[in-house]
């Protein structure tokens, strides 16, 4: 593949051999202690995440970043949570014993471990409808069944796309972070790291639970890879020589070979959004930008385009006519 192309790779959907997963007995969590809330404070870093947060609205980033406004779990993400945590865990095996059923066996527990760590999962199950609209009918355990269910797919999925026997990934739910020559602290965690025997080529692996987007809309997709790119190439020095993404919902792969140039376009990208957040940060004029994607957000209640009212502002604003702080660009 030439350097900068991307190819979506669409691969047959299903794996043969399906294991059927049985809902595990409910068991209560064990208490956990919950953390008190942080103050607000201005921003001090940005994620992938959270700049396609502020590309798509400016509010949203406000309420998720400065006002940490609370969002109730959803039977998708909890579901992309699990399985990453599933093919996260895998690659505790020796490599001859990672299968399709070894995988989907991995279910029950890591659900498990994930309801302990956040007992409000259990609401997703408990409540008369489901949060994403999905499979409302029927019995909590039913309802959870189903889930799972749909959850092992995905997993069973993974293998017609990589086979994992032949993988030995130098890390996995790898945490970055850099600060450029700005002071821009740049952080994420990144879902695999594979580098190649003999050359050394690094490879960057990202799973994704849904569909693949339509090829206009690649480059929206790619822009989380290209930002671990960026921060891999500034921690270690070398460009990685592939960027993948594995679209578990559809059973696609989308590659891409970043050169320096196109790093040096995403840097200059990040620098122009976080001087935007600086300022809307110092003079508190947090817009909301309308699109499609409002139908999805838990803060309508509170957005001007609903006829709702943000909370106060919870930082300092800066006066209108004063300068900027010296060395924070806001």
């Amino acid at each position: 593949m030439s350097p900068g192309s991307a190819a979506p790779v669409s691969v047959p959907a299903e794996a043969p051999g399906a294991v059927a997963t049985k809902a595990p007995v409910s068991v209560p969590p064990a208490a956990v202690p919950v953390p008190a809330p942080r103050p607000p404070a201005p921003p001090s870093s940005l994620s992938p995440s959270r700049a396609s947060d502020f590309m798509q609205c400016p509010l949203l980033y406000r309420f998720r970043v400065i006002d940490r406004l609370p969002e109730k779990p959803s039977e998708a993400a909890t579901r992309g949570t699990l399985v990453h945590a599933v093919l996260e865990r895998l690659f505790d095996a020796p490599a001859a014993e990672r299968t399709a059923e070894r995988a989907t066996a991995l279910l029950p527990g890591q659900w498990e471990k994930l309801r302990a760590a956040r007992p409000e999962l259990d609401a997703l199950f408990t409540a008369v409808a489901a949060a994403d609209g999905e499979g409302a009918e029927g019995t909590a355990g039913e309802r959870l069944a189903r889930w799972l269910a749909s959850a092992e797919r995905l997993v069973e999925r993974w293998f017609t796309l990589e086979d994992p026997t032949r993988l030995e990934p130098a890390e996995r739910e790898m945490f970055v972070e850099t600060s450029l020559d700005s002071g821009l602290r740049l952080r994420g965690i990144i879902d695999r790291v594979d580098i190649a025997p003999g050359t050394g080529d690094v490879r960057i692996v990202d799973y994704k639970t849904g569909k693949a987007p339509r090829p206009q809309y690649a480059e929206g997709a790619l822009f989380q890879m290209k930002f671990y790119a960026l921060v891999v190439w500034r921690l270690k020095g070398v460009v990685p020589r592939r960027l993948q993404l594995v679209y578990l919902g559809s059973g696609d792969v989308l590659t891409y070979d970043p050169v320096p140039g196109d790093l040096e376009r995403v840097e200059r990208k990040l620098h122009a959004l976080w001087r935007a957040i600086e300022e809307a940060t110092a003079s508190g004029d947090w817009r909301p930008r309308p699109s499609k994607l409002c139908g999805w957000c838990d803060h309508r209640a509170v957005c001007p385009e609903f006829g709702g009212t943000p909370p106060p502002y919870p930082l300092p604003v800066r006066a209108a006519g004063e300068a900027p702080a010296p060395g924070t660009g806001a």
